[in-house]
């Protein structure tokens, strides 16, 4: 069970910090893998290819004996670095790559050429058995619980779905702030767990301290989903920005979206835009605050170390 994941990254618990766009960066996984956990960032954190080939170098560097680190990768038509995000992270190093929105069979097919695994981010069985198909090392079960794109099934039953029809390890994310909360998924059938949005509120984290204290003030009952930031439904904290410009899509952009030559553009103008609003809340201090974060800063009741968080998860 959780031995499967501890093994697969050499760690001594079975905690991923997931990648959160903005958020995560390389304090924050050199202090996570100190911890005895992983941690992953979004090759997107980083706006051009020498960035990330340095914090690949950083973290490769800081690794300690028993620790490990990754990237995530967006596969799809909305990021046109894809391509070159693999090659720089194959040529550098990490330990695994996580892929999120898109097909994964270039990455798992060059990445494990080098030795990288290759996790995919999955929310049904249909997708979780293609990628498995393809090779993956490990799917991320992305559940109804979860912060930022989230999936539409329940914890338990998406666990035990998945452990049913698939020979890979199960790694889930959502839901999960506090130990009791991973041996529930644990309990499931899960090898691990993927925890993001209980380390926005960190030491480490270089959001602004507004971000972090919205983590703290509000809780589970304040999260909504929203369409106008990315075209997908995402997560956010109902703050009176979020409530003002409502969490639905506009008529038009409803309109476009029917029109099937037109979608696909639509999509990456919506992704575009939404991202760079997601950029000026979690950066600088506006009155247009879209954070991200999921139910599960319900558990967060104050800014602490990465370290402090990982003991909360942990002891």
């Amino acid at each position: 069970m959780a031995a499967n994941l501890t093994q697969l990254l050499s760690i001594k618990h079975p905690i991923i910090m997931a990648p959160m766009f903005l958020v995560s960066n390389v304090a924050m996984v050199k202090e996570a893998m100190n911890s005895g956990i992983a941690g992953c960032i979004p090759a997107l954190n980083y706006r051009t290819l020498d960035e990330l080939k340095v914090a690949a170098r950083e973290l490769k560097a800081a690794k300690p004996s028993g620790g490990s680190f990754g990237f995530n990768l967006i596969v799809n038509k909305s990021n046109p670095k894809a391509k070159a995000q693999l090659d720089v992270l194959c040529e550098a190093g990490c330990d695994f790559i996580l892929t999120s929105l898109g097909n994964p069979k270039e990455t798992i097919e060059q990445a494990h050429k080098v030795g990288i695994k290759v996790f995919c981010d999955i929310t049904d069985l249909r997708f979780a058995q293609k990628v498995e198909s393809l090779g993956a090392d490990a799917v991320v079960a992305v559940n109804n619980e979860a912060g930022g794109h989230r999936g539409n099934i329940s914890p338990k039953e998406l666990i035990a779905t998945l452990k049913k029809h698939l020979k890979i390890p199960v790694i889930s994310a959502g839901g999960v702030g506090v130990k009791a909360d991973i041996d529930d998924m644990i309990s499931y059938g899960a090898d691990g767990v993927s925890v993001g949005s209980p380390f926005i509120a960190s030491v480490e984290s270089n959001v602004t301290d507004e971000y972090k204290q919205a983590c703290v003030d509000y809780g589970a009952d304040d999260i909504v989903m929203t369409e106008r930031i990315s075209g997908t439904p995402c997560t956010v904290i109902n703050t009176p920005y979020v409530k003002k410009i409502g969490t639905k899509a506009t008529w038009i952009e409803n309109l476009l979206n029917k029109n099937r030559k037109l979608k696909k553009w639509v999509k990456m103008i919506r992704f575009s835009i939404g991202m760079k609003a997601t950029e000026k809340a979690a950066k600088k201090a506006t009155y247009k605050t879209v954070w991200v974060a999921g139910p599960s800063i319900k558990h967060t009741t104050e800014i602490l170390p990465v370290k402090a968080i990982v003991k909360r998860l942990t002891e």
